[in-house]
């Protein structure tokens, strides 16, 4: 584990799209917080690893269907909080 995940969110349309699409979200948490960051640019991969140093935001995204629905995970760079979103929630 790199860094805590604080209090666990999610938005009303994260939670329909968790259901809807059967996702196991603990699996997801799980890659998240061992720095398995889904879906996003190599650059910002890198960001994200300075950032579980450094104590800033992290963020990660994960397909939810062959359509190419995203889910995004954040966790707050205090800490205190995790949410669970989708991308245009943002």
């Amino acid at each position: 584990m790199l860094f805590k995940l604080g209090w666990l969110v999610a938005t009303p349309g994260a939670l329909r799209a968790i259901e809807e699409n059967n996702v196991d979200t603990w699996s997801l948490l799980q890659r998240h917080v061992n720095g398995e960051w889904g879906c996003i640019s190599e650059a910002d991969k890198l960001e994200n690893r300075r950032c579980v140093e450094k104590g800033c935001r992290v963020m990660s995204s994960y397909p939810l269907n062959e359509r190419g629905d995203k889910l995004w995970v954040i966790t707050e760079a205090d800490r205190s909080s995790t949410c669970l979103l989708l991308p245009e929630e943002y």
